[in-house]
């Protein structure tokens, strides 16, 4: 997914004719990118004979604020919202809704820009970095939440579309474990879970 992913991005930034600004500064810079996109989470917690509770995929909408320090190093802070669907997955009847979720995601990460030949307006990246997913279940009347730490990591490539704006592709793993004892109050045996975030934003330069 991440190869096509950003085949896809690349490809895009070659396709502009135009002559674009792609110069960057090699002092500090400052930007906000909005986006909006896709996320697939991990399962919460995994039963026997492969059933599990887990968020059903949902869209995701958030903002990052990028620092540069130069043209290849950044330092990005990033919050993003999602509402899925609490599913019970089971063998052979997949995912069944019983309740709704509200997840926070907030995070910073390292970011290193990948060189590319000087003149072409597409910039791959490459980032990691930890913070944290906030969760909050509603199940009828009862509702309980949790939060947990969470390391990311995450690839994807700047489009140069004018000197301070730009089209952000990127792909994000965000990699925690659900915290059942705060929800729950049971100590129940949870695994480390993979959520995947695919989003497209709009980079504005300050």
């Amino acid at each position: 997914m991440i190869r096509k992913f950003l085949i896809a991005g690349a490809a895009a930034g070659l396709a502009l004719t135009t002559p674009l600004a792609a110069q960057r500064s090699s002092g500090p810079s400052f930007g906000i990118t909005p986006y909006a996109g896709y996320i697939k989470f991990g399962n919460l917690v995994s039963g026997p004979l492969g059933t599990s509770i887990r968020n059903g995929a949902s869209g995701v909408y958030g903002a990052e604020a990028q620092l540069g320090f130069n043209s290849a190093i950044s330092l990005v802070g990033n919050v993003a919202y999602s509402q899925p669907d609490l599913e019970i997955g089971a063998p052979l009847i997949g995912g069944v809704s019983v309740g709704r979720s509200s997840v926070l995601l907030y995070d910073a990460a390292l970011r290193l820009r990948v060189p590319v030949t000087a003149g072409l307006p597409i910039s791959p990246f490459v980032q990691g970095g930890a913070g944290a997913i906030r969760q909050s279940v509603d199940l009828g009347p009862a509702s309980t939440h949790s939060t947990n730490f969470a390391y990311n990591v995450g690839a994807g490539a700047d489009v140069a579309l004018a000197p301070r704006l730009g089209l952000q592709l990127m792909v994000k793993d965000y990699i925690g474990k659900f915290d059942a004892r705060e929800a729950t109050a049971i100590n129940l045996d949870t695994k480390t879970s993979h959520n995947w975030a695919l989003s497209a934003g709009l980079r504005l330069g300050l």
